[in-house]
C-alpha cells in the first residue's frame, strides 16, 4: 500500500474487531459451546480462556499490516512460495470464507424467516445481496459501518444480556460447577480459540491502511482487546441464552425466546440488531472470498481486479454458500458449525505458527516487496521450508485431533478424548520452520531490502 494512501488510526481497527463478533454468528458460537458436554460454569471458563488464547495469535497477524501494507495471504508467499501459498494457505482461506458464510447464511435465513415468514432460502438471498453491496462499496464503507454500529450494538447487547441473566427461565442449579471433565472442556477451548483464529488469514487486510510508523504494540492491542472483549461477551451471552432456551433450539429461536422475557417484541428487536451485525461480517467474508479467488487465479494467469470481476466472484461465493446452506439446513447448524470451526482451526494452526515465526523472529519484518509479486523471485515458487513445516506440523497434530462424530485420533482416544492438537501444531510447525530458515541467506535478502528502499521510504 503506497505511503500516500495510508491513513486512519489504530482505534479504527478496534471498531472493526469489536463489532466483528457482536452478531448472530458470535451468539451462535456460545450456543454451540454449551452443547459440547461441559456444565455452564466450565463452559464459561473454557470460553474465556479459549478466546484469550486464539485472539493472541490473531492480533499479532494484525500487527503485520502497517509494516508491509500487504494483504495477509499475499505476505504468505514469503514462507510458502509464489505457487505454494495459493495451493495451501489461500485454498484453505477460501474454504474458511465459504464455511463461515454458510453459517451466516443459515442464521440470516432463519432470522428473516422468523421476522417476516419468508422461506429461509429467500431470506439468505436477500441478506447476501445487501452484504454484496457493502462488499462492493469496499474497505472504507466496511470501516464506516462498523464505526457507526459500535455504540448502538453495545447498548442493545447489554439489554439482551440483562434479559438473559435476569429475565427468568434459567434451570435450577445451572450455576453449579459440577465435576470437571477435561475432554468437553478442551472441545470448547479449541472451538472458541479456532473461531477467533479464523480471522487471522485476513485480519491484517484491515490494518494495512494504517501508516507504517504505527507501533506493533498499538495495532496489537487495538485488535486484541476489542476482539477478545466483544468475543467473550457475545460467546458467554450465547451460553446463557442456550441455557435458558429449550434443548436443541437453534441460535435465532433461542435468542428470540430469551429476549422476549424482558418484554414481548424485544426478541424481534434483538434478532434484527444482531442480523445487521451479521450483514457486516457477511460483507467482509464475501469481499475476502472474492479477493482470494482473484489472487489464486492471478498466481497462474494475470488478472486485473476490475469491479466486474469482483461482482462475478462475489456471485460465485453467494451461489456456493447458498448451495451448501441448503444441503446443511438450519436443523444441522450446531453440528456443522462446531465441526467446521474445529477443522479450520487444525488447518490454520501450523500456518499461523510459520507466518508469525517468519515475520517476528526470522525476517523481522524485512521483506523485498517486489519479489513477493515475482513468480521467479527469491521467495521461490513452492517455498519448501514453509510447506514442509506445515505438512509435518499437521501430521503431528492428527493423532491428537477430535472431530465430533467423525474422527478421534489414536492419542486423543488414549487420553480419554482430550484434544491437545493445538498445543502440538503451534510449537512443532513454528520450531521446524525456524530450523529450516537457518539455511536462508538473510544477509543477501536484507541487502535487497535496502536496495529496494521501499520499507525505508515507508518508515
Amino acid at each position: 500500500m503506497p505511503l500516500e494512501e495510508r491513513h486512519g488510526k489504530p482505534a479504527n481497527v478496534g471498531a472493526i474487531w469489536f463489532v466483528g463478533s457482536l452478531n448472530l454468528t458470535g451468539l451462535a458460537t456460545g450456543v454451540v459451546t454449551l452443547s459440547m458436554g461441559a456444565s455452564l460454569v466450565w463452559t464459561v471458563i473454557a470460553t474465556v480462556l479459549g478466546s484469550l488464547f486464539g485472539t493472541f495469535f490473531m492480533a499479532f497477524h494484525s500487527a503485520q499490516g502497517p509494516q508491509l501494507g500487504l494483504p495477509q495471504l499475499v505476505q504468505s508467499r514469503a514462507q510458502f512460495g509464489y505457487l505454494g501459498a495459493p495451493f495451501t494457505v489461500w485454498v484453505f482461506a477460501l474454504v474458511n470464507y465459504v464455511a463461515f458464510n454458510t453459517s451466516d447464511a443459515l442464521l440470516s435465513g432463519q432470522a428473516l424467516n422468523m421476522l417476516t415468514g419468508i422461506p429461509n432460502g429467500l431470506g439468505y438471498a436477500l441478506a447476501a445481496v445487501v452484504a454484496a453491496v457493502i462488499a462492493l462499496l469496499g474497505y472504507e464503507w466496511i470501516h464506516r459501518l462498523n464505526k457507526w454500529l459500535t455504540w448502538p450494538f453495545v447498548v442493545i447487547t447489554a439489554v439482551i444480556t440483562g434479559a438473559a441473566l435476569f429475565g427468568g427461565g434459567m434451570p435450577d442449579g445451572v450455576w453449579e460447577a459440577g465435576p470437571f471433565e477435561l475432554a468437553p472442556f478442551m472441545l470448547v477451548f479449541v472451538f472458541v480459540a479456532g473461531f477467533q483464529l479464523g480471522w487471522a488469514p485476513y485480519v491484517s487486510d484491515y490494518s494495512r491502511y494504517l501508516r507504517p510508523d504505527v507501533p506493533v504494540r498499538s495495532t496489537f492491542w487495538w485488535t486484541y482487546l476489542p476482539s477478545a472483549v466483544s468475543g467473550i461477551w457475545v460467546f458467554l451471552l450465547g451460553v446463557v441464552v442456550s441455557a435458558g432456551a429449550p434443548e436443541g433450539a437453534d441460535p435465532v429461536t433461542a435468542l428470540k425466546l430469551v429476549a422476549d422475557r424482558l418484554f414481548h417484541g424485544f426478541g424481534a428487536i434483538a434478532v434484527v440488531v444482531l442480523l445487521v451485525g451479521l450483514l457486516s461480517i457477511m460483507a467482509i467474508n464475501q469481499c475476502g472470498g472474492s479477493l482470494t479467488m482473484i489472487s489464486i487465479v492471478d498466481s497462474f494467469r494475470p488478472v486485473k481486479p476490475t469491479k466486474a470481476i469482483r461482482v462475478v466472484t462475489i456471485v460465485i461465493m453467494m451461489v456456493a454458500v447458498g448451495t451448501v446452506s441448503v444441503l446443511v439446513g438450519i436443523d444441522q447448524f450446531n453440528w456443522f458449525f462446531a465441526n467446521v470451526v474445529v477443522v479450520l482451526t487444525y488447518l490454520f494452526i501450523p500456518w499461523t505458527a510459520i507466518n508469525l515465526v517468519d515475520f517476528f523472529f526470522v525476517r523481522r519484518g524485512q521483506y523485498v516487496v517486489r519479489e513477493i509479486f515475482n513468480p521467479n523471485g527469491i521467495y521461490g515458487r513452492w517455498g519448501w521450508r514453509g510447506n514442509l513445516a506445515y505438512l509435518i506440523g499437521l501430521a503431528c497434530m492428527a493423532p491428537f485431533m477430535v472431530i465430533t462424530g467423525l474422527y478421534v485420533g489414536p492419542v486423543a482416544d488414549a487420553l480419554g478424548g482430550v484434544d491437545y492438537s493445538i498445543f502440538v501444531g503451534l510449537p512443532v510447525a513454528g520450531a521446524l520452520y525456524w530450523v529450516f530458515a537457518r539455511s536462508l541467506d538473510l544477509a543477501a535478502e536484507r541487502r535487497l531490502v535496502q536496495e529496494e528502499g521501499l520499507l525505508d521510504a515507508l518508515h
